[in-house]
Parts: structure tokens; sequence; C-alpha cells
């Protein structure tokens, strides 16, 4: 094993030795194996060698002066005829590391260094560089060597005559390594320098490494004493000779500061290490500038700040460097983020995760007949007779699609009438690529955050990262905060909605660019060109439920619009609107404002049609039972083939919506018979108005734009009439009762109320006309509402008590003008058909109040006697 002083001595020679050959390293491991094993027995220094033998070694009288000396004081003691000398460039200032370990020190290396003089080691050992740099003329004797590792040199002690100049020995030593210079293995460019120590050296073990900026401190050589700040040409004076200045920078003269100081900069740090090794200590006489008490210099080294650094400027340069880092965190989010969402886009649209549209499943399942040993058994979903009476509007999509147009298709009809199920099932059966966004869902979305993310899973836009737009707020926030200057991280929902749909008009064109062939005619167009000349090979995008909430996200739909209308201008794909608003132009006119739009209306089914599609749905039970009849099993199903007639009574009184078709389709499957049906379906539709209508929550009113009076009105109304005047209901007595009591507006009421599908607001060359119910089952709903007779009492009470509000605040009205009037002076012929005017008008309001009053009572008489 290798003992503290050998790994010590391994460690600051390890430099040296890997610079060399493997045989030189080996060699040197092999002496301090020997060096451990032979201590006891090593040769100290011989007859020969003797200058170089330090006093530690020699005298142990010396040994107790000398280290403790420098232990405690951390100064090398100087006798009258001793001086010393700093050798520079003796050890690779890398060693310095290696300090860092407390067994590491420099009186152990030395100890060491002094004790393989003998070694075999040769030119490797360091300490023979000072020994060759000392020629054998010259007139001292070495008394100790002192390594400083940190520094890469060492301190030698030697003693002289009393009549010999020390500064005589620096002079001749320097000019020696001058015209033969020694230089180490670690630096063939710089060899071995050699200057006199002027000052004091201060052999600390810190951890302060040398730089090449020196601070130079003016202290008092003794207490009490002023120092006196060196002016540069002094200080320029005594430092050049160490190597060549950099630059000499003073203390501010307004700096508070003390002691006093400057700064002094050498091109090379060897020059500094020299220079403060020389110069730490040195008393400047009065003769050189310090002062009549003299000034003592003290140095250390300083880390060198640059003061226009990069980084400095960065800090100091919020409001320019924080947009460029927003810039470049944009600029590598588009790189490398929006080829993978693109990309992400395209399988999407072209429906490539999805197995079921695979080549592959449509055949197996082709060849299995759905996955069944036997027959394929075509169980018809009872829409192809709608479908029938629908060929027109379906071939008329077909042939749109495959012609070039920049316009929009717009599909407008009630809900449930199937315009999803036309245009994906049928119009656009075959087509390969098919985009449908639901707007549904995102308008339903709460927050910007909810609103991005359902708008990227609708065009299958990831990987979005919708939480970083909360934080880039707060950052944004927390900067403008402090510089007064947005940053720009984060962005808003108009543009993040921009940033998706735009992503995804570059995948659609990729998606049409990517079905072209070298082999077709026209491989040489452009891809602008190409798009215009086959318009059949365009992508269809589908929107469903547009202007679904049109009071909510009007941004969204705004922004879905001018997407849109960019698709088709560039001729990049289709696009169909799928609307039950009946204002949907508004938008749509906005975003092409010079286009026309195709037009697509669906209604209810015609009475046969309806009747044929109930009865495509019950076909399979009644083949079923029939067979069972005639085989004379248990039958398998609750019910007998349904009453013709009695099912055209119904279908007459339910209408011809899908959604209405549907649901008695359930019912007559469960065993009961049309009659009860269609009552149970209209008794629960008169449920659902009840308690969406006519007594909602008193916080669900606030966001309505019509009351429950109003609605009443309509309800009672159209159940007498199955068709009334749009201005006739405008001018009525709860309409305008509302707007004087509620500030309701009777033409938003009325558009608030046809967009929740209670009624329907028909047109005459583009302005109202007609009223009716939303939708046939409706009607009969309203029907069975009038004949409660309780909440008929209920509503008429709550509709009377805000017309009674409304004149009585007519009569206040009044009653003011005319105590107005009645402070004139006199009463003059042109005030008295004024007076005349309101009095009747006090006695019309006060008649129809009295009338209201007997109402009332009757109401609250059927209120109190019926539940």
């Amino acid at each position: 094993m290798i003992s503290r002083r050998g790994l010590a001595l391994l460690a600051a020679r390890r430099p040296l030795f890997l610079s060399q050959s493997p045989a030189s390293f080996c060699l040197a491991v092999t002496s301090i194996l020997r060096y451990r094993n032979d201590r006891a027995t090593a040769p100290r220094f011989g007859a020969s060698h003797r200058a170089w033998e330090s006093t530690t070694a020699l005298d142990p009288a010396s040994t107790s002066t000398s280290e403790v000396d420098a232990d405690t004081s951390g100064h090398i003691a100087v006798k009258t005829n001793e001086s010393i000398l700093f050798f520079d460039n003796i050890f690779p200032l890398k060693l310095s590391s290696v300090l860092f370990r407390a067994w590491n020190t420099d009186h152990d290396v030395a100890d060491l260094l002094k004790r393989f003089e003998s070694s075999s080691l040769g030119i490797l050992d360091p300490i023979r560089l000072v020994k060759t740099a000392i020629p054998e003329d010259l007139p001292i004797k070495v008394t100790e060597i002192l390594p400083r590792l940190k520094d890469g040199g060492a301190y030698v002690k030697f003693s002289h005559d009393a009549n010999i100049d020390p500064a005589e020995i620096e002079a001749t030593l320097t000019k020696r390594l001058k015209d033969c210079p020694i230089k180490p293995l670690f630096s063939i460019w710089r060899g071995v320098t050699a200057r006199l120590v002027q000052g004091t050296p201060w052999l600390e073990d810190l951890h302060r490494y040398p730089t090449s900026l020196l601070k130079v401190e003016f202290v008092p050589p003794s207490s009490g004493v002023t120092p006196e700040e060196l002016p540069e040409e002094v200080l320029y004076t005594l430092f050049r000779k160490y190597g060549k200045i950099a630059d000499i920078i003073p203390q501010p003269t307004d700096s508070k500061i003390v002691p006093r100081y400057a700064h002094l900069g050498f091109p090379l740090i060897r020059d500094s290490i020299t220079a403060r090794n020389c110069m730490h200590g040195f008393v400047v006489s009065e003769t050189l500038g310090g002062g009549k008490n003299g000034t003592k210099l003290r140095l250390s080294y300083q880390k060198r700040v640059k003061a226009h650094s990069i980084w400095n400027w960065l800090t100091n340069h919020p409001r320019i460097v924080l947009p460029v880092i927003a810039a470049l965190i944009a600029g590598l989010s588009v790189v490398v983020f929006d080829p993978i969402r693109e990309f992400f886009i395209k399988l999407h649209i072209q429906h490539s995760l999805d197995f079921k549209d695979s080549r592959v499943y449509k055949w197996f399942k082709k060849q299995t007949g759905n996955f069944s040993l036997g027959s394929k058994k075509n169980k018809g979903d009872g829409l192809d007779a709608v479908w029938k009476h629908r060929r027109d509007a379906i071939d008329q999509v077909h042939s749109w699609l495959d012609e070039t147009s920049d316009t929009f298709i717009v599909v407008t009809g009630p809900k449930g009438s199937g315009k999803v199920e036309m245009i994906m099932d049928q119009s656009l059966e075959g087509r390969k690529n098919v985009l449908k966004i639901d707007c549904r869902p995102i308008v339903d979305a709460r927050g910007e955050a909810g609103t991005i993310k359902r708008l990227a899973a609708a065009v299958g836009y990831r990987p979005i990262f919708s939480w970083a737009n909360s934080m880039s707020s707060m950052v944004d926030l927390a900067v403008q905060s402090t510089t007064g200057v947005k940053a720009g991280f984060s962005e808003t929902l108009e543009s993040q909605l921009t940033k998706i749909l735009q992503t995804t008009t570059s995948a659609l064109k990729e998606v049409t660019i990517d079905g072209r062939s070298k082999k077709d005619s026209d491989a040489n167009l452009a891809d602008d060109a190409y798009l215009e000349a086959h318009p059949e090979r365009r992508p269809v995008v589908v929107i469903d439920n547009f202007l679904h909430k049109n009071e909510e996200n009007v941004i969204v739909y705004d922004k879905i619009a001018e997407w849109a209308a960019s698709v088709v201008q560039n001729n990049v794909a289709h696009v169909i609107f799928l609307t039950t608003d009946s204002a949907y132009s508004k938008p749509l006119a906005k975003a092409l404002p010079d286009r026309l739009f195709r037009t697509v209306s669906l209604g209810d089914l015609a009475p046969d049609v309806a009747k044929n599609f109930v009865l495509s749905r019950l076909k399979d039970q009644i083949a079923d039972e029939e067979k069972n009849s005639e085989e004379g099993e248990a039958k398998k199903w609750p019910t007998k083939r349904p009453d013709l007639a009695e099912l055209d009574q119904c279908i007459t009184t339910l209408g011809g919506r899908l959604t209405d078709l549907e649901f008695l389709a359930r019912r007559l499957k469960t065993g009961q018979t049309p009659k009860q049906a269609v009552s149970e379906i209209v008794d629960e539709s008169a449920t659902d108005i009840v308690r969406m209508f006519l007594l909602g929550k008193p916080s669900d009113v606030d966001s309505k734009k019509w009351s429950s009076q109003q609605a009443w009105h309509l309800i009672k109304s159209l159940a007498e009439n199955p068709s009334l005047r749009y201005n006739q209901v405008i001018i009525s007595g709860p309409f305008t009762a509302a707007a004087t009591v509620s500030s309701i507006d009777a033409e938003g009421a009325l558009e608030s109320l046809a967009s929740s599908e209670l009624i329907t607001v028909h047109t005459h060359q583009g302005r109202p006309q007609t009223i009716t119910a939303g939708k046939p089952l409706h009607q009969a709903a309203f029907t069975v509402l009038l004949r409660d007779q309780v909440l008929r009492a209920k509503m008429d009470l709550d509709t009377l008590t805000d017309m009674t509000k409304a004149e009585t605040r007519s009569i206040d009205k009044v009653e003011t003008e005319l105590a107005l009037l009645g402070t004139l002076p006199r009463q003059t012929g042109e005030t008295a058909g004024r007076i005349t005017y309101l009095l009747s008008k006090l006695a019309a309001s006060q008649v129809k109040i009295a009338q209201w009053d007997k109402e009332t009572v009757q109401l609250k008489k059927i209120l109190n006697e019926e539940y």
C-alpha cells in the first residue's frame, strides 16, 4: 500500500507523469513504493547536494524556528544576510485542483520532493529545475525551498555575503535564464523565471487561485500611520518588470471603500503570479512616492468581471431579451411540433387509425358476413324510405361536391330532421377524406383551455399543451409587473384557435396533394392549379351544430367561418355547414360577403314517408311474430301488428320529425298501442315544456331573453290557433308588459324562443310573418297544457300581475304629468287637450286594472280549490 505522503506526491506529480511515457510513470510509482519501504534507511542529501538541503533537514533547531514561524504567521523568517527568490513555472497550474484534499499540503509535498532528490526520477523532478536554474558559480547558499503548488512555483531562501546586493544576484540569475532558458516538459513556450522577493510573502493555503487581475491595496506599514494612494505611474514603475501590464484601474474617487486600492491587469497569468508573490507586503518608501511614512502594498487575486458580458447584457435588457426568447420559443414550436401536429391531423382526416375503415377489416367483414358463419342477413335501419324521399337533396349535394365551387354548402333543418345522417351516410358515402367538426362540445367547454382542447381533439391536433397557456399568462403578468412591458409569452384564445385552424389547412392541402401521381396527365401542374382542376379529390369538412348557441362564444363561430371561407376560396376543401339556426346567413355572409350560399333545407317527413319509416323499424318484429303464429310456438314479441288506421292518426299528431318517430317505434316494440305511445310521448313533451319554459328556476330566468309569461302566452294562443301573426304577438299585453316591467325586448324574446325550438318563426320576403309551434308534437303538448286548470290559472295569474304592474306604472307617469300641469298658474286652451288625453288614458288603464282584479279573484279561487 502507498502511504499518505506517497499518495500526495503521486497526486502532485501526476500531470507531469501523464505527459511522459508509461515507463516513466511506472518508474515514479516504483520510486514512491521504494520510499515507503526504505524510509528508515533512505539516504539523506549527500555532500555534493548540501546547498539544496533545507534547514528543516540539517538543523533540528532551525526546524522549529522556520516551520513554526511559517505555520503560525504564514510568513518566511529572513535574517539580515538572507533573501528569497521566487521561481515561476516550476509546476503546472492545474495541480491546484488536488489541494482540496485536506491531507495534501505544501509542506508535505516539499518534504517528499526533498527526499526524492536522490531518486531515479531524474529530470522529472520539478525541484531539479530550480537546481539547474541556479548556476554553481553564483555566490549564494540555498537554505530552504518552499514549493507553492497553487502558484505553480517555489520560494527559494538563500544566504549570501553581507557586501553582496541581492539585486545583483537577481540580475545575474535573470540574465542567465534569458540566455539559457530552462523549459519544463509541461510548458514548451515559457521557461522558468526567477525574481527577487521584495515584500513579505504570505504562505496561505486558502482556496484562492491565481488570476490575471490583481487587487493592490494601500495599507499603513504600522498602526497610526496614514497610507498614500499610489498613482498609476508609480504602480507601473513597480510592476512593469514582472511582465507587460494590460491595464491599471484606480479606485473611483467617490468610492468610500477603505483601504484605498487599485486593480492591476496582466495579459498573462504567470506574470500576475510573479508580481503577487514578489511584491506582497512591499513597503513603498517616500522616494518612490509612498508618502512620508511609507505605504505597504497588499496584493490579492481578483476574478475578472467583464462589464459588458453577454449575461449582464441579457439580464439588463429584459424588454428586448424576453420578446426575443418568446419568438425563439414560438419558432422552435413551429419547427419541432407543427410537423408532428400536421401528421396527426392527416391521420385524423384519412381515418388511418380507425381499424373499421381499413381494407383488411372490410374484407374480413365481407367474407364472414358480419362475423357469422351463416349467410349475411341484411337488417335495414328503416331509413331507406327517408333517403328515397330525400334523394333529390342527396344528389344535389353530390353534384356540388364534384364541381368547382368556391362557396359554402349549408344544410338547414330542425333538430332531429336527420341532417347529419343524410350528409355523413348518404352524400359522403365512399369518400375517403372527411373531417367532421362538432361545434357543440367546443362551445360548451369551460374556459379557454377547454375550448382549445376540444377544438384540437375535433381536428386531431396533437400534442396540445392546454396548461401551458395558463403558465405563460402568469409569467407574462409577472414580467409585465416588473419591467412594464408585456413579454408576449401568452397567446390569446383567438390566436391559438387561428394557429390550430391554420395547421389544419396545411394538413388538408397535403392530403389532396399526396394523392397525385407522376403518371397523371397533369402531373406537371402547380399545387394550386391541381387543387382547382380536381374538385372531386378535395377533402370535405363538415361543420355540425353551427350556431348551436349563437349568443355564447361568438369568437369560435367567427373563427370557424373565416377559416372555412379561406379553405373554400383557396380550393383546399369543400365545406358543409349543418345548422338549425335560420340566422346562419349573418356570420357566413361576413366571411364570404360576395358569394351566395348553396342551401339545402330539410323539413319534417310527409305522413306516408313517416308511416313507412315506423313500419320499417317494426318489420322484423312483425315477420317473426307471423312465423311464430304459423308454427304455433310461444310468442317472442308481446305485440301484434299495429292498427294502421290508428297509426295514421298518431303520426298526424306526432309529425314527421325523425327523432319523434324513432321514439314512437321503440315504444311500439315494447307492446304499446299507437295511441298509448303517442299519449305518453305528448305528456312527456308537455312536462318538459313546463320545466324548461314555464316553471324554470329563478337563476335560469336571468340568463334567458324571455319570461315565463311570454312563453305561456304563446302556448295558450297556439293551442287555440295553430298560426299567429308575428306583429300581433309583439304588441300583445304580456310582451309589452315584459318590456315595461323586466326590460325584455319582444323581438329578442321571440328569437330566443325560436332558438329553443318552442316556436318556429316563418318569414315572407325577408320579414317575419307568422308563428307556429316548433314541431307538431309541441302543438299537441300545448293543447294538453291548456287543459290543466291549475297550471292555466297559475300562469294567467302571473300574466295578469305583470300586466297590472305595467298599467300601474303607466298610471304613475300620467299622474306625474297631470300634477306638473296642475302647477301652472292658469289653465290655457293649449293644455286642455293634453289634460283630456291624460285623463282618458288614466280612465282606460283603471278600467283594465279593475277588470284584471276581477279575473284575479276567480283565478285565485281555482288555485285554492284545485290540486
